[in-house]
C-alpha cells in the first residue's frame, strides 16, 4: 500500500503544524510581554504577583515558598523593630518635605530613604556599586531563580538585621548569576515598601548632567551608569521616580561626571546619610560634602555623615537623638568632640537602632534643619 501522503493532505498537515507552532510562539510572546517589572519585583521579594502573571508558576515551587516565608518573617521583625518607629519619628520631627531626596553613598538602600522620607517625588541614590542588568525572569529556570534568590537573601542579611550593608559581601553575592548589581535589591525594597513598579530603564549621564539612554554611543565609557525606576504607592497615587547612579563621589570623580549637574536640575532637596564609611570626614570628599550642605533644606544622618562642624550655627538648627559613642575601631580618627558636646548638652531619646552602632542604646541621629524659620516648623525634641 502506498503510504505517501496525498499532496493536499500534506499541505494541510504542514499548515496545521505551522498554526500550532504559531500559537505556541504567540503564547510565549504574550507571556514574556505580561511579565511586568512589578511582577518580577514581587517574585524577587517573595510576594504574590498578579493573578494572570506568567511568573505565578514560580510561586508553586517549594524553594520560592520558603524564600517568601523567610522574607515575610524578616520584614515583620524589621517593621516592628525599626521601620514603624522610623515612620513615627519622621512624622513628628521632620519639617515640610522637599520634592527630592538625595542619598549619597546609599548603595541600593531605598528602604531607609523611603522610611525616613516617604512620599518624595524623586529619590536620587548614588554609590560605587554597579547597576547590573534589568531582572528578567521570563527566561530563567527554577534552579536559576533559586540561585538568584539565595544570593539576594545573602546580600540583604546585614541590612535587614542591623540596618547597613557590608559592601564586600554584597558585591560578592551580586557579582554573578542571573541577578547581578543593585537593581534586584532595589526591586525587593520597592515591593516590600508597598510600591508598584511601573517601568525601569538603564540610563547614563553626559558631562552636563543630562539623562541619556545607557547605550548612547556618544558618551565615554566612564560616564555614570544608572537606572531610572518609575513607581507609585497604591494604584491611584502619583507617579514617583527613583534614580540610582553608580558613580565615584570623591573629588576627582564627581567634578567631571555630570552627576552634580544632574542633581542641580532638582533645586534644593532633603538629604539622608547612613553608614557612609565616614568618607565625608575626608578632605578628598569635600566637594560632595559641600554640595550636601549647600543644597539641602534638611539633613538626616548618623555620625558617619557630614561632620557637625560644617553646619554653621547661624544657618542651621541641630537636633540630636540617641547617644553618641565613639565610632567603631575600623574607622579611626572619626571621633567628633563637637558632636559629643552637642549630645552631652541636649539630646532626645531614640527608640530604634540605626547605622553601624545598630543597638538602640548606641545609635545616634542628627537632624539638621536650615534656617530659623524652617526650624521652628519642626518641634524641638524633649530632653532626656
Amino acid at each position: 500500500m502506498d503510504r505517501t501522503p496525498h499532496p493536499v493532505k500534506a499541505v494541510a498537515l504542514v499548515l496545521s503544524f505551522l498554526l500550532v507552532l504559531g500559537h505556541a510562539v504567540s503564547a510565549e510572546s504574550a507571556a514574556t510581554a505580561a511579565a511586568t517589572a512589578d511582577d518580577t519585583g514581587k517574585i524577587l521579594a517573595g510576594m504574590q504577583p498578579s493573578a494572570n502573571s506568567p511568573l505565578a508558576i514560580f510561586t508553586k515551587d517549594a524553594g520560592w515558598q520558603q524564600h517568601a516565608k523567610r522574607f515575610d518573617s524578616a520584614w515583620a521583625a524589621l517593621d516592628k523593630r525599626q521601620l514603624s518607629k522610623i515612620h513615627a519619628w519622621s512624622n513628628q520631627y521632620l519639617p515640610p518635605r522637599k520634592p527630592v531626596v538625595f542619598y549619597m553613598f546609599s548603595g541600593p538602600d531605598f528602604l531607609y530613604a523611603d522610611a525616613f522620607y516617604p512620599g518624595a517625588d524623586t529619590y536620587v541614590l548614588s554609590a560605587l556599586e554597579p547597576v547590573g542588568e534589568i531582572p528578567d525572569l521570563a527566561h530563567v529556570s527554577s534552579g536559576q531563580l533559586q540561585g538568584g534568590l539565595s544570593r539576594i537573601e545573602g546580600s540583604l542579611n546585614t541590612v535587614l538585621n542591623y540596618s547597613f550593608f557590608i559592601t564586600k559581601k554584597m558585591r560578592y553575592e551580586l557579582s554573578g548569576g542571573k541577578f547581578s548589581g543593585t537593581l534586584p535589591l532595589l526591586y525587593v525594597f520597592l515591593e516590600r515598601s508597598g510600591k508598584t513598579i511601573r517601568d525601569t530603564s538603564l540610563v547614563t549621564l553626559d558631562a552636563d548632567g543630562n539623562v541619556k539612554p545607557a547605550a548612547d554611543p556618544s558618551l565615554p565609557k566612564n560616564a555614570p551608569k544608572g537606572a531610572k525606576i518609575t513607581f507609585s504607592t497604591g494604584a491611584d497615587s502619583k507617579p514617583q521616580t527613583l534614580y540610582y547612579f553608580s558613580t565615584d563621589l570623591s573629588d576627582d570623580g564627581v567634578k567631571t561626571s555630570g552627576f552634580l549637574k544632574f542633581c542641580d536640575s532638582f533645586g534644593m532637596g532633603d538629604s539622608f546619610i547612613k553608614s557612609a564609611s565616614y568618607l565625608l570626614h575626608a578632605d578628598s570628599f569635600s566637594t560632595i560634602r559641600n554640595y550636601i550642605v549647600d543644597h539641602s533644606d534638611a539633613v538626616v544622618e548618623d555620625d558617619s555623615g557630614v561632620p557637625v562642624r560644617f553646619f554653621k550655627p547661624d544657618e542651621w538648627q541641630l537636633l540630636a537623638f540617641g547617644n553618641y559613642v565613639p565610632p567603631l575601631g575600623i574607622f579611626p580618627h572619626t571621633y567628633q568632640p563637637m558632636l559629643h558636646d552637642l549630645y552631652r548638652k541636649r539630646a532626645a531619646a531614640l527608640d530604634f537602632g540605626i547605622g553601624y552602632r545598630w543597638r538602640p542604646s548606641e545609635s545616634n541621629i542628627l537632624l539638621a534643619i536650615r534656617g530659623s524659620k524652617t526650624a521652628q516648623q519642626s518641634p524641638a525634641p524633649p530632653s532626656k
